[in-house]
């Protein structure tokens, strides 16, 4: 029975969200006012006291959600991961989690992804939509009919668990793609509040925006196996899990295939680290099987 430690990503952010570890913790303290002086502003001031609303610019919400994560791996006790994996912006938090990369060098990187996500959502206006109840190979099936006859950007994004997958594009694309999904069945298929086409080709800029980033970095040999998002497989080779962190922006995040991957190699009991307990209940829909808990 192997031990997998989750990591959530955007979407899951909340008010308030790590002030208790703060005003509980000296070590987090001190990891938050790193970040606040890493960041060049107290995101840690907009995390603890901010709106909704203030939590939503994807400057904000990336690096919050990130900090969150990894000062409740890092400031509270836990058995040793014998796997790892996040969702999407996750990611990052599994890999310092695992050791591949630092804390300082993780949330640099965030930083320059969340800029550069920001950045690209602005060149197109772009958006993405909940899809449930249909067969994926239904979704994908409309997804690339609508883009051959549309000409348009329309693309799965997130497969999140059986029945649940989300997909991403143009706003014009995405409209037809909707209507198509509730004509064969699906039970709903709705535009999210989201700024852009996360996971779509629509990412290329950013893409290339953090690839030099990334290339710069120095990524550790892990002490554990990464699932990651776009391969939903086993990853030790630094030099791999750098081109997988990469082609993340543009790729698909496949989240039922990572946690059916894990559930292979071993893992009964997963636990979620970071705000809300948004991937402890994808966990369940994927495999009931699972011991499902949290830290946060």
């Amino acid at each position: 029975m192997k031990h997998a430690y989750v990591f959530p990503g955007q979407g899951s952010q909340f008010p308030g969200m790590g002030k208790n570890l703060y005003d509980t913790n000296a070590k987090a303290k001190e990891l938050f006012e790193k970040a606040n002086e890493i960041l060049g502003f107290r995101i840690s001031d907009v995390m603890f006291g901010g709106t909704e609303e203030d939590l939503k610019q994807t400057k904000v919400t990336q690096p919050a959600v990130f900090l969150h994560a990894v000062i409740a791996f890092l400031c509270t006790e836990h058995s040793t991961p014998e796997m790892v994996a996040g969702h999407s912006l996750g990611e990052f938090s599994a890999l310092v989690a695992n050791g591949v990369l630092s804390f300082e060098e993780a949330l640099r990187l965030v930083a320059i992804r969340a800029n550069a996500m920001q950045k690209a959502c602005e060149l197109q206006p772009s958006t993405m939509a909940a899809v449930l109840a249909l067969e994926d190979a239904k979704v994908e099936e409309i997804c690339a009919k609508v883009a051959a006859e549309t000409g348009e950007v329309v693309v799965p994004a997130n497969y999140n668990c059986p029945g649940q997958l989300v997909i991403s594009g143009s706003l014009k694309g995405i409209d037809i793609a909707c209507a198509e999904m509730k004509a064969a069945g699906a039970k709903r298929a709705m535009v999210l509040p989201v700024g852009g086409a996360f996971h779509s080709p629509l990412m290329a800029p950013a893409r290339e925006e953090l690839k030099a980033a990334i290339e710069k970095a120095t990524f550790n040999t892990p002490a554990c196996p990464v699932y990651q998002n776009v391969v939903a497989a086993a990853v030790t080779d630094p030099a791999q899990i750098k081109q997988n962190l990469i082609d993340q922006l543009t790729g698909a995040v496949k989240w039922t295939q990572s946690v059916q991957a894990m559930i292979a190699d071993g893992a009964k009991e997963f636990t979620e680290v970071g705000p809300g307990k948004v991937l402890q209940g994808l966990v369940q829909k994927i495999n009931k099987e699972t011991v499902v808990n949290g830290i946060n």
